[in-house]
């Protein structure tokens, strides 16, 4: 009899759907986000990427999509939001856990893949209305043939979910959990006001992307 292939959107909904209904995300999807909390977000990620694609390439798992990884366009992103580079943004606790998190699993590849699941093809998929909301460039949101790249990614993690089922869905969720506590830190951050924020209890239903990868 064969085996029924998992589908690890279904095993990690509820840590996405919890991440997507943040306030933060309300207000990155307003259209009014301040310039400096943009900064300040996409500096965290800087941290974020840098640290879990450093490993990534020890381990080899970008060769197949070498222009994938992120952490160059993000520090381009972070220099044209961000007008004194000597006096950087806040890094968030979580960020700080986060880092220390990806180095202690930096020789366990199948739960790298996982962060890049949740990170890269996010900024595939749902990404690409983000950068239509937010300042700055965003280049790190601009991918050639997303779609194909989208493909190769999941069919890596699939091929470590056949052996390591468990150690991918249960860091796919820390990667998850992680974004939120980053979204919470980031909400505390900034006074919102009804002018640069969606009220609306989940800024991605009704939108293509809504539960998406």
């Amino acid at each position: 009899m064969e085996n029924k292939k998992v589908d690890i959107r279904e095993l990690v909904w509820e840590e996405h759907k919890n991440a997507e209904r943040q306030a933060f995300v309300k207000t990155l999807m307003s259209g009014n986000i301040d310039k400096k909390l943009y900064a300040t977000y996409i500096y965290n990620l800087l941290q974020c990427y840098s640290i879990l694609e450093q490993h990534a390439h020890i381990n080899g798992l970008f060769r197949s999509i070498p222009d994938v990884p992120r952490a160059e366009r993000l520090y381009t992103d972070y220099k044209g939001l961000w007008d004194n580079l000597d006096n950087p943004p806040t890094i968030t606790e979580s960020t700080k856990e986060y880092v220390k998190h990806i180095g202690s699993i930096q020789n366990d590849p199948e739960k790298l893949m996982a962060h890049i699941y949740v990170r890269h093809v996010g900024d595939l998929s749902g990404g690409q209305m983000i950068r239509k909301k937010t300042p700055g460039n965003n280049t790190y949101l601009i991918f050639q043939k997303p779609e194909e790249k989208k493909r190769i990614i999941k069919e890596l993690i699939q091929s470590y979910i056949n052996t390591y089922v468990l150690n991918v869905v249960a860091e796919a969720k820390t990667c998850f959990r992680f974004a939120t506590e980053l979204f919470k830190e980031l909400n505390e951050l900034e006074i919102f006001d009804e002018n640069n924020r969606d009220t609306k209890n989940d800024p991605f239903k009704g939108t293509s992307i809504e539960g998406k990868d």
